[in-house]
Order: structure tokens, then sequence, then C-alpha cells
């Protein structure tokens, strides 16, 4: 019965911490990188479809990416959404093709985007610690049915602790590593 709790922790912790990757993806950092992008939708025929499903991103080099759409009338529509996004990047048209380039980062935004990697990181130990507070009732209920005993619901809260604590510690390294990405120069 523990044993399948932990298992739940585990994975719903591994969202978590998958949730976090994505959303760090998403801080643009000095480097050209077609996962910038990847919250972008762009109206196609009515509805709003995500912009690597209505055309090639590539990257030309370290600074400019290049959106080749599948449909030529899609251009303005998809430089009209990227204009909308917070990205603060600006494209440019040449033909049927769009260049990104990414404009190199100030002290200043560097440390204003490192602010909302660290808020990320912190939704996401929120997240890790909410789902061991849940894990943790379940288990208190099993003791107050009498299904385990006081033993048991000690050894089980034990390993959900150590299960919580190595995700906040990839959490952490996660942090880390996207910290050291966005102050490189």
């Amino acid at each position: 019965m523990i044993e399948d709790f932990k298992n739940d922790a585990n994975e719903r912790m591994a969202k978590s911490i998958e949730s976090l990757t994505h959303a760090f993806n998403k801080i643009r950092t000095g480097r050209a990188h077609p996962s910038i992008l990847d919250g972008i939708m762009v109206p196609y025929y009515g509805t709003d479809t995500p912009l690597s499903q209505v055309a090639n991103i590539n990257v030309v080099d370290a600074r400019t990416l290049a959106i080749s759409p599948w449909e030529k009338n899609l251009i303005p529509a998809i430089e009209k959404a990227i204009l909308k996004s917070d990205l603060g990047i600006n494209p440019s048209t040449s033909g049927d093709l769009i260049r990104i380039p990414m404009p190199a980062l100030t002290e200043e935004t560097r440390k204003v985007y490192i602010r909302q990697a660290r808020a990320e990181a912190e939704n996401a130990r929120i997240a890790v610690r909410n789902i061991r507070r849940d894990v943790l009732s379940d288990i208190k209920e099993l003791l107050k049915a009498k299904e385990i005993t006081e033993d048991e619901e000690r050894k089980g809260q034990d390993d959900i602790q150590k299960i919580t604590d190595s995700f906040v510690a990839k959490v952490e390294s996660a942090l880390a590593a996207k910290e050291a990405d966005l102050m490189e120069i």
C-alpha cells in the first residue's frame, strides 16, 4: 500500500520537474534555440495552432532563428504572434522566410531572467512539497483506518521525505544550470 503511494509520488514529482524544464526552455538565453518559440500560437484556419505545427524552425547561427512557413499566407500571422509574445524579439521577413535575430542579453535582462528562473524553480519546489503533503496525509489515513502500523507509517514518511529531498535537489541543480547558462556571455 505504501509502495503505491511512493510510486505515485515519484511519478507526480517527475512531472513537476518536467514542467520546470519546459518553463526554463521558454526563458530566453543569448543563444538561438527553437524551443524558445514553443509557446507561440498562430491562428490557422480559425484555430490557434502551435508555431512548430505550421512552419519549420531552424537555427541559422548562434543568434538567429529562421522560420519557413508551409503556407506563404501565414507569414503576417506568424510575425504578429511573435510580436505579441513577451519574448522581446523582433522578426524580419525576407520573401517567404522569417528571420529572428536574438538580441544580446544586457546585465539588466539577465537579472530579470534569473529572477524569473528562480520563481519557476520555487513553484516547482512548492509543487513537490504539496505532493509530499498529500501522500503523507494518505499514509496518516491508512494509520487511522488501522491498515498499517505506526512503524510502517514512520518508515513511509521517511521514504517519502527522501524522495522529496531528491526531487528538490533536482530542482536546485536545474536552477543552477539555468543561472550559469544565463550568466554566460
